[in-house]
């Protein structure tokens, strides 16, 4: 956004918020999983900025629609001070012109607390009825005329997901108006506080009971919040008795599939065949024949040798600027190929089935299903969102461990993410790789990571002190993701995967470069031979792809691809890379989440592991004189350490107690 930003500055204390100036401030509330994205993307576009709310430690979202300044806020249940989401959305909506506030038809018992509250602070509102479509596919019908009657307020009928109601946002959100109180008391109440603040809203939340308004005005807290809650939600319980009516309607299939991932018994067989999927659409169709076209056919068949003879022109080949630009290493060989070459593509291949997942509802049952088996890591089904993201982005997954519940779970599931979950584009490479291989070896890979995963989460849980926190997580309804909304989710994280990675690759290009020019590269090659040729046995040149990876996960990932490697070698480097330091971004991030030391511990733990875990694998399987076998013989050892690894802590941790 090309606009000069200004302060716009918060009643509450010393809070500023960046934002361009704008006509009027727009802002979109809900409760979380209603859909708020489509509607914000239908508004914004591409052209969204996003800056970090002062105070926190999460980010709001903006945009420009026309003349006015379209703001996100975080999915919440109420507007407090409760928790950070709650303060963004409290404080950015009583800043608001307007607010657009969407509500899940489906659960309108629930969200129309939040949309009361809203209303309460006599901010004009317009309210969006969204899913309408599952509505009534359960049998619900409503009176939407009767509801915008009660509540005195627009209402636009939507179904965000087949695009239905979202021109009709766009062209209607203007009507928005300020809507009935809750009681005729609170009005009155509201009346004489906001002689003592600075608008309704404030004078609303004082009432409530939130202390930071009350401190800003150097007024008593007022501990009326239970009291205005139950007559909020006795008049919400009065309006949703008037204008909806039930029918009876069996489950439907999509009731029945959302049951069933929720249950062990068939949601873990889901999930295997979902991975199954995603394995066969990224390491089949992506990395064989979409990379094979785009790395082999476009970048080193025709832009390659294109770029090479256009600055044999210009530069003597054998110049220093020649080795730098277009050499082994070059700027626009290299690292032009890897980027759109081999990982743009598999970012895009992940990002589309990422992007489903959100959108259909999936991740939050992953989380419920997942929640038995993460305990035993002393974590709870809720850190499976990170795990998840991690696939994208191990760096955005590490700030998204702040959802968890105490700081002990921030540690167990930031040391377990930054050691054995590879992010997209390096999982890409990793897949592209396996697919070559057969059966058996993906078997080794795969139990090898989760038995690192498991051993690690189970002795973590042992050793740091307290307890995980219970799992509180809402469920939406599973639906049909929109098509537009997914292509435009992928697009928007390429594009940001793109503009991250790029830079990046151009240093590590340059540093590899310079590394090779003044021969540190063989150097530290030859420095590393007794762990990469002897502990390993790789060629020494992997080391070179170590080194790449501590610039960027898939930039080493990807430095083992021009490497002759035979499949057991493939796999144990595949295995070593995957548990390899995280990246420069990640440690950066991961100092900032914990501690200097914390972060400094985890960094050389993950080195450590790495390369005896791949080493043992390398050994173990060498133990055979058939290969087959040497495998087997591996993958039982790691399921038998796994299953000791539980029950020696377990028998410990009772003896303790």
């Amino acid at each position: 956004m090309e606009e000069k930003k200004k302060n716009i500055h918060s009643h509450f204390g010393d809070i500023k918020i960046n934002l361009p100036p704008h006509k009027r401030k727009v802002v979109l509330a809900g409760n979380p999983n209603v859909g708020k994205s489509v509607f914000f993307n239908a508004l914004t576009g591409l052209y969204v900025d996003v800056s970090n709310y002062p105070g926190t430690t999460l980010d709001i979202s903006y945009g420009k629609y026309n003349e006015d300044l379209i703001i996100d806020t975080p999915g919440v249940y109420g507007i407090s001070s409760f928790n950070d989401e709650e303060k963004i959305a409290r404080d950015v909506i009583l800043e608001a012109d307007l607010v657009i506030n969407i509500v899940d038809a489906v659960h309108m018992e629930r969200d129309l607390f939040l949309t009361q509250q809203i209303i309460d602070t006599g901010v004009p509102v317009v309210v969006v009825l969204n899913m309408l479509d599952e509505a009534s596919a359960k049998g619900i019908y409503i009176d939407i005329d009767l509801l915008g009657d009660l509540l005195d307020v627009p209402i636009i009928k939507a179904v965000a997901v087949k695009g239905k109601g979202v021109e009709k946002v766009k062209n209607e959100y203007n009507r928005a108006r300020v809507g009935k109180i809750s009681s005729n008391e609170l009005e009155m109440e509201l009346t004489e506080m906001q002689k003592k603040v600075a608008s309704k809203g404030e004078a609303l939340l004082v009432l409530e009971g939130d202390k930071y308004i009350a401190e800003k005005h150097g007024i008593p807290i007022e501990n009326k919040r239970d009291e205005i809650y139950l007559s909020r939600r006795k008049k919400i319980n009065d309006i949703i008795g008037h204008v909806i009516t039930h029918s009876d309607n069996k489950e439907n299939f999509r009731e029945k599939l959302s049951t069933w991932m929720l249950k062990e018994s068939t949601g873990f067989p889901i999930l295997f065949f979902v991975l199954y999927l995603m394995y066969k659409f990224i390491g089949d169709i992506v990395a064989q024949d979409i990379v094979g076209f785009t790395e082999e056919t476009v970048m080193e068949g025709i832009y390659q040798p294109f770029i090479v003879n256009l600055f044999s022109k210009i530069l003597n080949p054998d110049s220093m600027a020649s080795f730098f630009l277009v050499g082994e290493y070059g700027v626009l060989t290299m690292a032009i190929t890897y980027v759109f070459g081999l990982l743009l593509p598999l970012v895009l291949g992940f990002y589309l089935f990422l992007s489903f997942f959100e959108d259909s509802g999936y991740l939050p049952r992953l989380a419920v299903l997942t929640d038995r088996v993460l305990s035993r890591m002393g974590l709870n089904g809720r850190a499976v969102i990170p795990f998840i993201l991690g696939l994208g982005c191990v760096t955005l997954a590490t700030i998204v461990t702040r959802l968890l519940g105490s700081s002990r779970e921030r540690k167990i599931a930031v040391f377990l993410l930054v050691l054995t979950i590879p992010c997209s584009a390096q999982l890409g490479v990793i897949i592209g790789m396996l697919s070559g291989l057969g059966a058996q070896y993906i078997l080794l890979y795969v139990v090898t990571v989760f038995s690192i995963l498991a051993i690690s989460g189970t002795v973590l849980n042992r050793i740091i002190p307290g307890e995980s926190t219970d799992l509180l997580i809402d469920i939406p309804p599973l639906r049909m993701p929109g098509i537009e909304n997914i292509f435009k989710k992928t697009f928007n994280k390429s594009l940001a995967f793109i503009k991250e990675a790029f830079p990046i690759f151009v240093f590590g290009a340059l540093l590899i470069s310079i590394m090779e020019v003044t021969n540190f590269l063989t150097a530290v090659q030859d420095m590393f031979a007794p762990v990469t040729t002897g502990l390993l046995n790789l060629p020494k040149e992997a080391a070179t792809a170590f080194v790449m990876g501590i610039i960027r996960r898939d930039f080493g990932a990807a430095g083992l691809t021009e490497l002759n490697l035979d499949p057991m070698s493939t796999l144990v480097s595949l295995i070593t890379i995957t548990l390899f330091v995280p990246c420069i971004a990640t440690v950066l991030v991961m100092f900032k989440e914990l501690s200097k030391k914390e972060g400094a511990i985890i960094w050389l733990t993950t080195f450590i592991v790495a390369f005896l875990a791949g080493g043992a694998v390398n050994k173990l399987t060498a133990l055979f004189s058939k290969e087959a076998t040497g495998i087997w013989f591996t993958i039982g050892l790691l399921i038998m350490a796994v299953i000791l690894t539980g029950k020696i802590l377990e028998r410990k941790k009772g003896n303790l107690k």
